[in-house]
């Protein structure tokens, strides 16, 4: 197992889609984080808690989970790899753990940046900043957000393995279908697996307001996460043990 996760890691450190994300997702982050603080006016301590939220990693570690498991079969290295790796279950196990920890390391980069960018700006205004409690607290959320979604998005890939239709499946499920059921029957919509149980481990709404009663808690909303994830592993190692791999 520990040779697995080398080599998924090496995988996704040597590839251009990995850098590139993490770039855009860095850029996405500052850019709104930037024109917030410099624009945004009648700041309360929640709202300056809140800018901080503003984090495209799980969005980004999500598409590329999807990618780099779902992509073994557009480019055709799955035969290779399952030659390389020839316990299906492990290598699912070790794709799923490596991508989590890709998704906590970028989302650590990402939200320290926009925490230091974001504080000097409202320092520079005369704005307080937010305490060392309220950016831990912050922090820790964002990255366990990411290290689930990183998870999610490799069982996504390996049970719909055509690259371009899960990718639009994971957009069309997190910015049309979740927040319509969230919006229409909340009860049933805050058990989301790409928005909105995430927003309820962040404790912030998905519509960039402050949390309302109807989000999960964090920690009901991590075990959604976690019985979502279980759920796709589960029916990814079935397909991938018991279907051909091309």
């Amino acid at each position: 197992m520990t040779s697995l996760l080398r080599a998924e890691l090496l995988k996704l450190r040597t590839t251009r889609t990995f850098a590139a994300l993490v770039g855009a997702a860095l850029a996405l982050s500052l850019i709104v984080v930037v024109l917030t603080a410099s624009l945004g006016s009648d700041w309360s301590a929640q709202n300056t808690r809140n800018l901080f939220t503003t984090n495209f990693t799980g969005l980004f570690i999500l598409l590329l989970g999807v990618m780099g498991m779902a992509g073994e079969w557009r480019h055709r290295t799955i035969s290779a790899t399952i030659l390389a790796a020839p316990n299906r279950l492990r290598l699912l196990t070790a794709k799923t753990l490596s991508y989590a920890a890709a998704g906590a390391l970028l989302s650590l980069i990402v939200t320290l940046t926009i925490m230091l960018v974001g504080t000097i700006i409202l320092a520079s205004r005369g704005i307080d900043t937010a305490p060392l409690s309220d950016l831990a607290d912050v922090l820790w959320r964002d990255l366990v957000v990411a290290a689930l979604l990183g998870a999610l998005g490799v069982g996504i890939g390996a049970v719909l393995r055509n690259q371009v239709v899960a990718i639009i499946a994971v957009l069309v499920l997190g910015f049309v279908l979740e927040p319509a059921l969230y919006g229409l029957v909340p009860e049933v919509g805050r058990y989301g697996p790409t928005v909105i149980a995430p927003s309820g481990i962040v404790d912030v709404s998905p519509f960039g307001e402050s949390a309302d009663e109807t989000l999960l808690s964090p920690a009901p909303a991590v075990l959604v996460m976690l019985g979502w994830i279980a759920l796709f592993f589960a029916a990814a190692a079935v397909r991938l043990r018991s279907r051909d791999l091309v």
